[in-house]
């Protein structure tokens, strides 16, 4: 596994547009105030063209949100790279973007949600580390919620042990300043299949939501990763956007059958963003109406994905997850 090289002060931050890019005026104001942020820590930015446009839920035509992509692989000063947004096409690109490029000049590049499809597919196809993580306007908030600070931990290298969190976003609220934190709806709440959990592995995973798209198509290399990655098997971090039960199900199955679980060691799934089930399954029954004959601890409701706030996590890393009680830790190592 590729690690890419650290920042330091004085880099280059690039920031592109892969899928959707801002389209409201407090978007506008985040995207300066993460600047400006970033600037006071020491870091210059360096934002492509797509990231302050929006055209029916793209920022541009698949081959220039590519040639934009790839533009800042090449730049040699831009040490790292953070995706604007999410959204849902990003998926239109991938046939555009040239992965020997990305190979050839491998950097941080972070997102999550609809980045998904680019995050799991450099570090599947190429072997290079990927963080699911924060969109760039996060860096917005005043002050920065831990989790940004683990975020910002890793990019410089000092990777930390991340714990659970007290509370969670359940609600979508409006900003209005564009530096509001993280609203406190709900108390976090982490389950497990047992009543302490202790798994380690590499990391795979990101949007269950894209990575269904990807399954079957020529960029899904999950095979060919884990008979690279046998030894140490893959820890599967999932969490879904809007799937409801029967097409968590069913999704699963797929995977499940395509031998994307081969060589797991066990799963942890985050808190599902929208969640609607006509026969009445809960997101745990669900999910463990597939995963029960794999005999594989699974851990729920972890501080994964769109319910912020949420872990960075590291594809293609080593990772310890540990849970007890109703809340966990994720240790990370890169090797």
């Amino acid at each position: 596994m590729k690690y890419p090289d650290f920042i330091e002060k004085n880099d280059v931050i690039g920031v592109t547009a892969t899928s959707d890019g801002n389209r409201k005026e407090v978007d506008f104001t985040r995207l300066s105030l993460a600047e400006e942020k970033l600037k006071k820590r020491g870091y210059q930015v360096k934002m492509t063209e797509n990231v302050r446009t929006s055209r029916k839920g793209r920022s541009d035509t698949a081959f220039n949100r590519a040639t934009q992509l790839l533009h800042l692989f090449e730049e040699e000063s831009v040490k790292s790279i953070v995706l604007a947004k999410g959204g849902d096409f990003l998926m239109e690109m991938l046939p555009e973007t040239d992965f020997t490029k990305i190979s050839s000049h491998p950097k941080w590049v972070q997102g999550f949600s609809d980045s998904t499809g680019l995050l799991f597919t450099i570090t599947t196809n190429c072997d290079i580390a990927t963080i699911y993580s924060n969109h760039f306007n996060d860096f917005a908030m005043e002050p920065w919620h831990k989790s940004v600070c683990y975020n910002m931990d890793i990019l410089e290298g000092n990777i930390p042990l991340q714990v659970n969190f007290d509370m969670y976003e359940d609600d979508f609220h409006d900003r209005v300043t564009g530096e509001e934190p993280y609203w406190q709806d709900k108390k976090v709440c982490w389950q497990g299949t047992e009543d302490e959990i202790e798994i380690s592995g590499r990391m795979l995973g990101g949007c269950l939501d894209v990575l269904l798209n990807l399954v079957g198509t020529r960029f899904d290399k999950v095979k060919e990763f884990n008979e690279r990655y046998r030894e140490a098997g893959v820890i599967w971090y999932l969490e879904s956007f809007d799937l409801n039960s029967e097409c968590l199900a069913r999704g699963l199955w797929q995977l499940k059958e395509a031998g994307w679980f081969d060589i797991a060691k066990g799963f942890v799934f985050g808190r599902p963003c929208m969640y609607e089930s006509a026969y009445g399954f809960s997101y745990q029954e669900a999910v463990m109406s597939v995963f029960e004959p794999l005999h594989l601890p699974v851990i729920f409701d972890a501080d994964i994905g769109h319910k912020a706030p949420q872990f960075s996590v590291v594809n293609g890393a080593i990772g310890t997850w540990k849970f007890r009680g109703t809340g966990g830790s994720l240790e990370t190592k890169l090797k």
